[in-house]
């Protein structure tokens, strides 16, 4: 009868799952689809926790214990959530992807240990699963703990470039595959130990191989490999749930990396496989692109209040400052003076996918004036004035003037085709990708330097 309840419990988990993700696709049903994810997650929870104490020999101890880690977990849960920024979202969340690689190393691991009781074929397919999850899992770990490190600036962003990289990498995949074979014919600890090692140093490798301009779909694709974790941790659990759950998070995180690299001109595998990157120089050498001129917020301001259309176009810079909101506040007042105000969203602006989005619904932008790049960029050279917060790479001409610029074939907001563009930056430092911007010399581009937040709230008393 219990097995008979949990399963059925799964099931409504599972359905609720597939419903948050459809939820998730869209602005105006994303609270929804969190909270379909959110209540199928505590009925899953509350069903493999009674199917735990059902099992267990003493059911007291087993829920005290279970419920003591969860507390645990609770409590940093909770404290993290309330201090994080959300500029630091993108990396809590490759931090988060460590954690399920490391379980799934864990689980694989005392999978193992429990499981020499099985022969035969199932056995052997048992310990192929035991193989498969710990290398996704330590892949998982180590790729993620990189992306985290990177987008915290904790270590350069530039790409780690190896003589013969994708030969280490291929290298490294074979030693595997040969370990593999060693592991499934002796039964030892001593391959599963050594592909592990091999793993972990393989995970690490592919993403400091990849620049910081491709971050965001790194970040997209560790959430692919996350789920791929967690269902190999349910084949070695024997939990139809984990697999389900994995699998749907491994295949949508797989999909939307898809989505963003073909967004940005990129090959899918040539990014996960760290081919793209830069060290920022452009042909070898710096390039002078003239001089750039600044301006200040009182002169925004007029020529705001003297244009018809606007677009504003954000970036991580907007979210560093946390600016989103004297932005929404400037929207709305240019509205009321008969301003028709948009935003351009490039789909790779920020950290993470949907970034800009999250910041804008929280200052509470209207979603129907939130434009993805594909949507605006026809309308932009009928556009009075272009305020561009915070971009720098996803806004930058040698994407489609440079034939040899590191960026070059990425499609970007096409800013420069309006009448005037304002660009807010606290320097003329290249963006996260280390390439520099032509916009900035731009005869029709000025320069507002300073604090995206005190500079926007500079305007809105200035109108």
């Amino acid at each position: 009868m219990t097995d008979n309840l949990v399963q059925a419990a799964y099931i409504i988990a599972a359905v609720l799952f597939v419903l948050s993700l459809a939820g998730l696709s869209k602005h105006e049903s994303a609270r929804q689809g969190n909270v379909f994810g959110i209540v199928g997650m505590t009925i899953a929870l509350v069903a493999t926790i009674w199917l735990a104490v059902d099992r267990a020999s003493n059911g007291a101890l087993t829920l005290v214990l279970i419920l003591a880690a969860m507390a645990v977990g609770a409590a940093i849960g909770l404290w993290r959530a309330r201090v994080v920024e959300m500029t630091q979202m993108p990396e809590l969340v490759a931090m988060l992807h460590s954690f399920v690689g490391a379980a799934a190393v864990l689980v694989g691991y005392n999978s193992y240990k429990t499981s020499h009781g099985l022969t035969g074929s199932e056995g052997n397919i048992h310990l192929v699963e035991v193989f498969l999850g710990v290398f996704i899992g330590a892949v998982t770990f180590t790729g993620s703990v990189v992306a985290f490190l990177k987008l915290s600036a904790r270590i350069p962003s530039k790409p780690l470039a190896l003589p013969h990289r994708h030969l280490l990498n291929l290298g490294a995949l074979v030693v595997s595959a040969l370990l593999l074979v060693w592991f499934m014919a002796a039964e030892s600890w001593i391959p599963l130990i050594l592909m592990t090692i091999v793993a972990l140093a393989f995970g690490w490798h592919l993403v400091a191989s990849i620049g910081g301009g491709d971050m965001p779909v790194v970040v997209s694709m560790l959430n692919s490999y996350s789920g791929w974790a967690a269902a190999a941790a349910g084949f070695m659990l024997g939990n139809d749930l984990l697999i389900v759950t994995g699998a749907l998070v491994g295949s949508s995180g797989a999909i939307l990396s898809y989505i963003m690299c073909k967004a940005m001109n990129r090959s899918f595998v040539s990014v996960i496989a760290g081919g793209f990157g830069s060290d920022g120089s452009v042909s070898g050498e710096e390039r002078d692109y003239g001089e750039h001129r600044e301006t200040q917020a009182a002169d925004v301001a007029e020529l705001l209040k003297g244009a018809k259309s606007v677009v504003i176009t954000p970036g991580y810079g907007m979210a560093v400052a946390q600016a989103q909101y004297p932005v929404a506040d400037l929207t709305s007042r240019l509205r009321k003076l008969g301003v028709d105000v948009r935003f351009g969203i490039h789909p790779v602006a920020g950290r993470l996918p949907g970034h800009m989005n999250v910041l804008l619904a929280e200052a509470k932008v209207p979603y129907d004036i939130v434009l993805e790049m594909d949507e605006i960029n026809d309308d932009l050279p009928d556009t009075d004035v272009v305020l561009v917060i915070g971009a720098n790479d996803t806004v930058n001409p040698s994407a489609s003037e440079e034939p040899g610029s590191p960026i070059a074939g990425m499609p970007v907001l096409k800013v420069w085709e309006a009448r005037d563009v304002v660009v807010f930056k606290r320097s003329m430092a290249t963006g996260y990708a280390g390439v520099q911007n032509p916009l900035f010399f731009k005869d029709n581009s000025q320069m507002l330097f300073g604090d995206a937040k005190e500079r926007v709230e500079d305007i809105l008393k200035a109108i």
